[in-house]
């Protein structure tokens, strides 16, 4: 036991010395801030360009809705002051009027801001075309869509009788959904935060077992390289070292976690004195209810998953002698979490069908998405147990397969072995 803590201690402190240690867990906070703060303000001071009425609008529609769409780029009703140059061209002749609009754009002197084609596909509701130099801009774009769709709307009300004054007035709705979900807890937040939490929550789970894993495997790699596993196994066992070196390692990242959430924490917490001093209304940000029971699963999730894939991931760093197969080598542990991660966006959407029940039953899987469905649903205390129960007999066995491969595999050098080989050894070591 001695030695086993020894082992623990000097993988723990090795990690949390480190000067990218420090850097990665005083930087994060500050980072998990931007993200709460910046597209706040981003969003609040985005814009459409003040001239986006500067555009020329050829209606080949045959009525008057390049006059509408005209008043609405103003930013008023129908006939609104506006800088829009309309053309009422007929439908054989759009493609030289759109060579001259063209041109207008690309003059050097005053130039148009882009030119907007209106036809009989707008009338039916289908489409429209636009060409200028903010048609990468995304909030422009929609605003001319926006305005093409008022402006049709009202014509259409308009020819079924209704008065031009009151369309504006009877057409603006502006209704935002709240939505909450209703458990055994009681109420709780839904809809988008708390898809965007669960998302936090399984990307985080995800990048801690890339970074750490691969730092055990890099870790295992160098110390047989350097031989210096040689006289460590000398004195103590190789399933110790292998035990050691995933506890420790899984306790600098543990801390590392930790830190996180509490600095995060406050960070989120003073966001809006933050926003109040750059004249930015906060909006509102519900993090859903995480309990006692919850955080526990949560992190009983995470140890489980960390050892899971920690001891692949040194398993595998025991084959290596060189720098160069540390890819390979990983590749088929990364895939697995790859995998994972990529049925994130299925399960958000759909997070009680059969298809997210099994992959949160998977052991590879189950460490990321079971985590994601908790925050999303209400799964039963059943389902968790045994989900729990499933990774806990997943660690074992890929402990015991990577502790033999782990013990034949550091005193090996030469080429990389064979998956096949590595299967021969753990059959003579059973």
């Amino acid at each position: 036991m001695a030695k086993l803590w020894a082992i623990i201690k000097r993988e723990y402190l090795e990690r949390v010395r480190s000067k990218w240690y420090l850097l990665s867990t005083a930087l994060a906070p500050l980072f998990f801030g931007i993200i709460a703060i910046v597209p706040i303000v981003i969003a609040s001071r985005t814009k459409p360009s003040p001239d986006l009425s500067h555009v020329v609008i050829l209606d080949a529609t045959g009525t008057q809705l390049g006059l509408r769409v005209a008043g609405e780029l103003a930013g008023g009703i129908s006939g609104a002051p506006t800088r829009a140059v309309v053309r009422a061209v007929a439908p054989s002749e759009l493609a030289p009027a759109e060579t001259l609009a063209t041109h207008e754009v690309m003059r050097l002197q005053d130039p148009m801001l882009g030119y907007l084609v209106l036809d009989s596909s707008t009338i039916a509701g289908h489409s429209e075309r636009y060409a200028g130099r903010n048609a990468s801009t995304l909030v422009d774009v929609s605003e001319i869509e926006s305005s093409v769709r008022r402006a049709l709307l009202a014509q259409r009300l308009e020819h079924e009788g209704l008065q031009p004054s009151r369309i504006k007035e009877l057409t603006k709705v502006d209704l935002k959904m709240t939505s909450e979900r209703l458990s055994d807890r009681g109420r709780e937040v839904g809809g988008l935060a708390n898809a965007l939490f669960s998302y936090l929550i399984a990307f985080v789970l995800y990048m801690m077992l890339v970074i750490y894993g691969q730092q055990i495997l890099r870790g295992v790699m160098e110390e047989k390289t350097s031989r210096v596993a040689e006289v460590v196994i000398s004195s103590v066992s190789t399933d110790t070292l292998l035990a050691g070196k995933v506890i420790g390692v899984g306790g600098a990242s543990l801390t590392q976690i930790i830190v996180w959430v509490v600095s995060t924490a406050l960070v989120f917490k003073s966001r809006g004195v933050i926003l109040a001093r750059l004249h930015v209304a906060n909006v509102e940000l519900p993090i859903p209810h995480i309990g006692i029971g919850i955080a526990l699963l949560l992190l009983a999730f995470f140890v489980l998953g960390f050892i899971f894939y920690a001891a692949l991931f040194a398993a595998m760093g025991s084959t290596l002698t060189n720098e160069q197969d540390v890819q390979q080598a990983s590749l088929p542990v990364t895939m697995l979490l790859v995998a994972s991660i990529v049925f994130i966006q299925p399960i958000l959407l759909d997070p009680t069908s059969t298809f997210s029940k099994v992959m949160s039953w998977l052991p590879f899987s189950s460490p990321i998405l079971m985590p994601l469905r908790m925050t999303v649903v209400q799964v039963s205390w059943a389902e968790l147990a045994g989900t729990l129960a499933g990774l806990l007999l997943a660690c074992v066995a890929a402990t015991w397969v990577a502790a033999r491969i782990y013990r034949v595999g550091m005193l090996m050098y030469g080429k990389r072995p064979t998956f096949r080989e590595m299967a021969r050894w753990v059959r003579r070591a059973a």
